[in-house]
């Protein structure tokens, strides 16, 4: 247990407006997450733990193949402290049993999102030095897993063999109809290099005990900034990784808990997804409803099946369930809590949602760097509308001047910084960017924004979108929320452009609802009476999608490139 320590609560406003039966100081429970895990399964064994497409895998299945699956780590390819393993899965069974035999063996999880290109996989598995892979052999995947192989950049693969996570009627049509998106490892020239999971697991070896230093070892190497420069590996220890699950599961107020069950739309190999919708969860004997990815008629039809109650998701998903006109109130009914993350949650999203489900939207905020939950409204009760809430138990937050890094006042905008056991000791091999992260001991955070005088947090926008137009600060945020309260907009996102008389200026991509029409003037009609001169998007761009990352957040990175190559074309 981690105990946070004392100061002034003066310099705490959130302590006072915490939810009734929460503390900020208290024990934070930093037992390893898969020794949780572990004990969960062995408290109610025959309990479902895991729903892939209707098919289950109980917690005593769950805790026999992650303990066969780390006795094969260590005694086949010598897994143990210090050992990257490289994990390159969607959302199924496969990747829990992977990443908590991973911790038993003792080794360090190196995720991987299974999209990402060859180059930019290369680059993740041969910084962290992860020799093994875990992977499955639909084509598209395996592919990839192959060409590391070819390179390289890793030794060996693990293949899980798709069929086996499906139910046998599902197995049975995918062997008839699907057969040939999967591969064949055992036909490829690195077959030498491949084990099946299967294989792997049906050893049944029992694995060596190993005694984790909480504080030191590393849990999970999350690699982040891939839309920003070359992505780096933040270095999360187990104690850090079991301190957020911990606070969250206080946040929770018995969420977390059965009878409750959680919706794994969110690929596990992200930060939010792997400590909100599994790790948090399983350590308390919740199951886990899994999608390999989202799509809006099978998360519906998840939601009707199973009766889920808890829905993690990011704004672009929940704006995907509250505009479609195929959504029904039923088929929402079972949800109480959808937890947004990963993005600001537009006003206008929530309002629609609303209208949908019944359901509390709690919005929070994170980042990789800190396990990740930092800030996030109450779960039980309503909060502030447009706050992330407020820290979490154990969680210490401040803003401070851009410029000058001194400490700003209540309701003055500035960079979040962050303390607490939840924060990670650094990257990989990378001491200068370490340096750059902190700030006195504080973690920064990269975000603008500021508390108000209860403690409500609330952010303006990220400072590398920060649009400078003559000498004055632009929030994309303030431009885009704007717009999204015009009834034709269905998504928005705004950029800034280098401009001959301002220097920079805001520029707006929109994406128009379906059947609906709207022209640059009437938008900036309409936009005139909610934003300042200098606040006016120079241009409105409309567009058929905008572009989003692998999760799900819309992007910048490809609408700056987009318009710098529409401006080098003299178009």
């Amino acid at each position: 247990m981690d105990t946070p320590s004392a100061a002034p609560d003066q310099l705490r406003p959130w302590i006072a407006n915490y939810p009734e039966g929460i503390e900020w100081q208290t024990d934070i429970d930093l037992t390893p997450v898969h020794e949780q895990v572990l004990a969960a399964c062995a408290k109610n064994p025959s309990a479902v733990a895991l729903d892939f497409l209707g098919g289950t895998t109980s917690f005593g299945d769950l805790a026999k193949q992650i303990i066969a699956f780390a006795g094969a780590l260590q005694s086949r390819y010598g897994v143990g402290k210090g050992t990257r393993v490289a994990l390159m899965l969607p959302n199924t069974p496969f990747y829990p049993i992977a990443y908590y035999g991973v911790l038993r063996a003792g080794g360090t999880v190196v995720n991987c999102n299974p999209l990402y290109t060859v180059p930019e996989l290369s680059h993740i598995t041969a910084n962290a030095g992860a020799d093994l892979m875990v992977t499955l052999d639909l084509q598209q995947i395996f592919e990839k897993g192959e060409a590391l192989l070819e390179a390289g950049h890793v030794k060996s693969l693990i293949v899980c063999h798709f069929p086996d996570a499906l139910p046998v009627a599902k197995k049975v049509l995918f062997s008839l109809f699907k057969r040939k998106d999967l591969a064949r490892p055992s036909h490829s020239p690195h077959a030498a290099s491949i084990v099946r999971f299967s294989e792997l697991v049906g050893a049944n070896l029992t694995p060596q005990a190993v005694v984790i230093d909480t504080h030191n070892d590393i849990a999970v190497q999350q690699y982040t900034g891939g839309t920003t420069g070359i992505p780096k590996g933040a270095l999360l220890t187990h104690a850090n990784i079991a301190a957020n699950v911990s606070q969250i599961d206080k946040w929770g107020c018995g969420l977390f808990y059965p009878p409750s069950k959680v919706v794994a739309v969110l690929p596990f190999f992200h930060i939010f997804a792997m400590t909100v919708c599994m790790n948090t969860p399983l350590s308390n004997g919740t199951p886990v409803m899994m999608l390999p990815r989202f799509e809006l008629k099978a998360l519906l039809d998840l939601l009707t099946r199973t009766r889920a109650n808890v829905l993690p998701a990011v704004p672009t998903l929940l704006n995907a369930v509250a505009r479609a006109d195929t959504t029904r109130a039923e088929q929402l009914a079972s949800l109480e809590v959808a937890i947004s993350g990963g993005a600001a949650l537009p006003d206008e999203v929530r309002h629609a949602f609303s209208k949908k489900s019944r359901a509390l939207l709690a919005e929070g905020y994170g980042l990789t760097e800190a396990s990740p939950v930092v800030c996030c409204a109450a779960l039980r009760v309503p909060s502030k509308p447009m706050s992330i809430g407020l820290p979490l138990p154990g969680t210490d937050i401040r803003f401070v001047d851009v410029d000058s890094g001194r400490p700003v006042g209540i309701g003055e905008n500035g960079e979040l910084q962050v303390k607490g056991p939840q924060v990670m000791t650094g990257y990989y091999e990378n001491p200068e960017a370490s340096r750059d992260a902190f700030m006195d001991g504080w973690l920064r955070t990269g975000d603008v924004g500021h508390m108000d005088e209860d403690g409500y947090v609330f952010l303006v926008d990220r400072i590398k979108d920060l649009i400078i137009c003559s000498g004055f600060n632009v929030y994309p945020r303030v431009i885009e929320e704007a717009l999204m309260t015009h009834p034709a907009v269905e998504e928005t996102n705004v950029i800034g452009v280098p401009d001959d008389y301002r220097g920079e200026a805001p520029v707006a991509y929109v994406k128009l609802q379906a059947g609906q029409s709207a022209t640059e003037a009437e938008l900036k009609t309409f936009l005139s009476d909610k934003l300042n001169k200098i606040e006016m998007p120079k241009q409105i761009i409309f567009k058929d999608a905008l572009p989003k990352t692998l999760i799900g957040k819309l992007s910048k990175k490809e609408l700056r490139e987009e318009y710098a190559q529409t401006k080098a074309a003299g178009k």
